[in-house]
C-alpha cells in the first residue's frame, strides 16, 4: 500500500482541491528556492542525522506519552492519554519544526530567519534556533497577542529576536502574518520566512507537516509499547494546525484509528466570536493558498476570537480543509469556557498546567470520555502553559466559578 504521505500533495502542493502557491511575482524565486532546497535537504543523509542530533541532545526527544489516570477517573468512561510535547524544549510542538527550518536556512546561505507568531510559542521556538545556529530573528506580533503573552515576549527578546508590534486590524495572528510578508518582501535574499504552521504557500503545509510527523511516529510507537494496540481516539486542537497535522500523520494510515481536529468555538457561533473555520468557513484563498476561510459581508478575512491566541486565525492549513473534506478527519469544536475548564482540571488532577491551546484537545477528551467506555483517546499536548498563567488568573482567576 502505498502511504498518504507519499502521495500528498502533489507536485504543485494541493491536497485535492486545497493548497497552492499563489505569490506575488517578487516572491516567486524565493519560493522555488526554498522548494528546490528542501526536495535536496529532505533526502540528505547530513541533514537528516544532523537533524536528529539536535532533536535527541538539544530538544530533549523523543518526548513521552502520559496516561492521565486521574482525569480518566474523574470523567468515567474511555482512558485519556496524551502525548507531551509542553516536554519538548521551549515549551511546545513549534521547535520541530523550527530547528528544521534553521537548518533549512543554513543550507540556503540565509542569515536571518523571520517569522509571525500568535501565542508566541512559535517565535519563541524560532528566537531558539536563530540563536543556535547564529541568525538575526525578526518576529511579527499582534499588539492584542503582546498582551496576553507577556512571557512569551520576554523570551523573544531574551534570546534576541526583534519582536515587530502590529497595530492594525484585528491586530492578532493574521495580522501578524501580512506584516511579516510585507517585511520578508524586502529581505528575502537573506531571510528565510519560517511560516508557523501548515499553512502559508507550497512548500510550506507540507514541510510543516513533515517536521513535525516525528511527533505522530514517536506516539504511534510509544502507544504500542504501553498498551499493546493502537489508540482507539486520536485528537488535537486546530488553529492552522500544525500540531494535529504532526499527530495525525502518525496515524493517518491506520483505518481503524479515528482522528479528531478541534477548533475553537470560542464565546458563541456567530461570526467573529470564534475562530472554527473548518465548522463555519468556505473555500476561499488567504496568504498565498486555497483552504477553507472565514469571512465577512465583503468577502474578506474576518475578525476571529478564541481565549487561546495561536488559534486565533481566520483560515486553516489547506491539508486540514482536504482532510475534512474527505472524511479522514472529524473535526469539532471546544468552546472558552470548556478549554478552561480542562486547563484547571488538568492542572488540579496530573499536575500538568496546559497551554490553551491544548486545552481543547483535552476538553474534548473530557467530554467524550463518557461516551467512550472501553476505548482509549490520546490527545496532543501540544505545549505547556507557563504563557498563558498571568492572562488566565488575572482574567478569571483560580476556576471557582466555572
Amino acid at each position: 500500500m502505498t502511504s498518504y504521505l507519499k502521495t500528498t500533495p502533489n507536485a504543485d502542493g494541493f491536497f485535492g482541491d486545497y493548497g497552492g502557491a499563489m505569490l506575488p511575482p517578487p516572491l516567486e524565486p524565493h519560493f522555488k528556492e526554498i522548494r528546490e532546497a528542501y526536495a535536496t535537504i529532505s533526502k540528505s543523509a547530513d541533514f537528516i542525522a544532523e537533524l536528529r542530533q539536535i532533536r535527541k541532545n538539544y530538544q530533549g526527544r523523543p518526548t513521552p506519552v502520559s496516561y492521565l489516570k486521574n482525569l480518566s477517573k474523574l470523567c468515567g468512561g474511555a482512558q485519556i492519554y496524551a502525548k507531551r510535547e509542553d516536554l519538548n524544549h521551549t515549551g511546545a510542538h513549534k521547535l520541530n519544526h523550527c530547528m528544521a527550518e534553521g537548518l533549512l536556512a543554513k543550507f540556503m546561505g540565509k542569515t536571518k530567519l523571520m517569522a509571525e507568531t500568535g501565542a508566541g510559542q512559535h517565535g519563541v521556538a524560532l528566537a531558539t534556533a536563530a540563536a543556535y545556529f547564529g541568525m538575526e530573528c525578526e518576529i511579527h506580533m499582534g499588539e492584542i497577542d503582546i498582551a496576553k503573552e507577556a512571557p512569551n515576549v520576554t523570551r523573544m527578546k531574551l534570546l534576541g529576536a526583534k519582536v515587530v508590534p502590529v497595530s492594525f486590524g484585528g491586530r492578532s495572528l493574521k495580522e501578524a502574518v501580512d506584516s511579516c510578508f510585507q517585511s520578508y518582501i524586502a529581505q528575502a535574499d537573506t531571510a528565510l520566512f519560517a511560516i508557523g504552521s501548515v499553512v502559508g504557500p507550497h512548500p510550506f503545509p507540507m514541510m510543516v507537516r513533515n517536521f513535525q510527523h516525528v511527533v505522530g511516529i514517536e506516539a504511534r510507537d510509544q502507544f504500542l509499547e504501553m498498551t499493546g494496540d493502537l489508540p482507539d481516539m486520536v485528537a488535537a486542537c486546530v488553529g492552522g494546525g500544525s500540531n494535529a497535522m504532526g499527530m495525525f500523520s502518525g496515524f493517518i494510515d491506520d483505518a481503524c484509528v479515528s482522528l479528531y481536529g478541534v477548533e475553537p468555538l470560542g464565546t458563541s457561533s456567530n461570526l467573529g466570536d470564534h475562530a472554527a473555520t473548518i465548522s463555519f468557513g468556505a473555500d476561499g484563498d488567504i496568504h498565498g493558498f486555497r483552504t477553507l476561510v472565514l469571512t465577512d459581508e465583503n468577502g474578506e478575512p474576518a475578525p476571529v476570537h478564541t481565549v487561546a491566541s495561536g488559534l486565533d486565525y481566520p483560515g486553516v492549513g489547506p491539508e486540514h480543509a482536504h482532510l475534512h473534506k474527505t472524511g479522514r478527519v472529524n473535526y469539532t469544536t471546544a468552546d472558552d469556557k470548556e478549554a478552561l475548564k480542562a486547563f484547571y482540571a488538568l492542572s488540579r488532577h496530573e499536575g500538568i498546567i496546559p497551554a490553551l491551546e491544548s486545552a481543547h484537545a483535552v476538553a474534548f477528551a473530557m467530554r467524550e470520555a463518557g461516551n467512550n467506555p472501553g476505548k482509549s483517546i490520546l490527545i496532543n499536548l501540544s505545549g505547556r502553559g507557563d504563557k498563558d498563567i498571568d492572562y488566565v488568573t488575572e482574567t478569571y482567576g483560580f476556576g471557582e466559578d466555572l
